[in-house]
């Protein structure tokens, strides 16, 4: 059974951090990359970052050396943590996890409900 839940999301001031989290159950989830996506008012959703089942990540120019992704995998679920330091205005947007094609960036399950990061000036 495909089951997916993100959390963290909240209104936190510029400079501030948040710690988001993805818990997801499924082989499309345990078995591929996944991936930290978001959607800012009025923009595309964007992939911020990737990160293999081993462990291999990559991440967008934007957020380099700000975010961090990690991962932790069990039988068939994963949880996904996005640790994201020094937040800018910016960063606001919806944030959502799924199963990432690693390299191209494509998102390969259905989306979420994600969750809303607010970050204030």
């Amino acid at each position: 059974q495909v089951q997916r839940v993100e959390s963290g999301g909240g209104l936190v001031q510029a400079g501030g951090s948040l710690r988001l989290s993805c818990a997801a159950s499924g082989s499309i989830f345990s078995s591929n990359a996944m991936g930290w996506y978001r959607q800012a008012p009025g923009k595309q959703r964007e992939l911020v970052a990737a990160i293999t089942v081993r462990g291999t990540t990559n991440y967008g120019d934007t957020v380099k050396g700000r975010f961090t992704i990690s991962r932790a995998n069990a039988k068939n679920t994963v949880t996904v943590s996005l640790q994201m330091d020094s937040l800018q205005p910016e960063d606001t947007a919806v944030y959502y996890c799924n199963a990432v094609l690693f390299g191209s960036g494509a998102a390969l399950g259905a989306w979420g409900q994600g969750t809303l990061v607010t970050v204030s000036s």
